[in-house]
């Protein structure tokens, strides 16, 4: 009914026909005329007016369905277009193929400076590695309280290196994703010895409950999730504090920590992008990128991951494990 009313409206010539009628049947009542011969005459033009009436009603229908499609695929071009029936008509044509070929010039410019943009940051963070090796084999060896204190900032560098990284990646149009049976603990280990001088440095004990079983994952990008979570368990576990990782079940890794904890209002709200929170505020370091980048790695996966805290008595993270649509490669 909307369409009709629609179609009405932009063809008014259409309701000229019963507007004449009704004036004529007006004036022969005003005159005493008999109006059976004017409802004659209106019987028998009644059949084509209805018939050209449905007739230009269908074309309107057929090109606002064609339109309709080619606004939601955000279609535009000559041959797509309906032909035009007037001037006016071509003239709207013309200046919707010029505004849409304007857009498609500036989306393409777009996206090749963000492309330029994304290939200069992917160089500079492989190249930033470089040094970063470097001042790690200067270190080695070294069991000062200084050189602990420096291989935790350098940590922190290479963890802001890879976070980068990953966030540059996450919207490629194709990822790295290798996903292959790997096993639980030797995988848990590896990260928890990266994190090693942090545990150290803030006084922070290790609980490492036995992992049995493997799971179907790629491992470079679980082990990106499992340095971020275990570097903000160590972060807001005071000295004297503990973290503790272990198995729910069979499949669902956990990361408990005694820590400060996470608000109650915070909670629904700590996965999203640029989140910090009270903690946020408190700490000035906190980005609110990290728990954002493991909620989509572990989206990306086939994971959930999801968390419980409560204020002043610690946080934990709980990564479910299970990969019910993954096939191994």
């Amino acid at each position: 009914m909307p369409l009709l009313i629609s179609y009405l409206f932009t063809h008014p010539m259409a309701l000229l026909p019963p507007v004449f009628l009704g004036v004529l049947s007006g004036v022969l009542w005003l005159y005493g005329l008999p109006l059976y011969a004017l409802g004659y005459a209106a019987a028998l033009c009644a059949l084509p007016y209805v018939l050209v009436l449905a007739f230009g009603y269908a074309r309107f229908s057929r090109r606002h369905r064609l339109l309709d499609k080619l606004r939601e695929n955000a279609l535009l071009c000559a041959e797509h277009l309906p032909p035009t029936r007037s001037a006016i008509e071509a003239d709207y044509q013309a200046l919707l193929l010029a505004v849409s070929q304007d857009h498609t010039r500036l989306a393409q410019d777009i996206e090749s400076r963000y492309r330029e943009r994304i290939g200069y940051y992917t160089m500079w963070a492989h190249q930033i590695k470089t040094p970063i090796a470097a001042m790690r084999l200067q270190l080695a060896g070294q069991e000062s309280d200084s050189a602990r204190e420096l291989s935790c900032e350098l940590t922190r560098i290479e963890q802001y290196v890879e976070m980068a990284l990953c966030y540059l990646r996450l919207d490629a149009d194709s990822t790295d994703y290798a996903f292959a049976p790997c096993a639980l603990e030797p995988l848990v280990r590896a990260a928890a010895r990266r994190h090693a001088a942090s545990f150290i440095r803030g006084h922070v004990q290790l609980i490492l409950d036995p992992l049995p079983g493997d799971a179907l994952t790629d491992e470079k990008w679980l082990s990106f999730v499992l340095d971020q979570l275990l570097t903000n368990a160590v972060k807001y576990t005071p000295p004297g504090g503990s973290v503790r990782i272990g198995l729910r079940g069979e499949r669902t890794l956990f990361i408990e920590d005694t820590g400060i904890g996470i608000a109650r209002e915070d909670l629904p709200r700590i996965f999203e992008q640029g989140f910090t929170g009270l903690n946020g505020r408190t700490d000035k370091r906190a980005s609110g990128i990290g728990l954002y980048l493991c909620s989509r790695i572990c989206k990306n996966l086939g994971h959930t991951i999801r968390c419980e805290s409560q204020p002043g008595r610690g946080t934990r993270m709980e990564i479910d494990l299970s990969s019910k649509a993954l096939e191994r490669e």
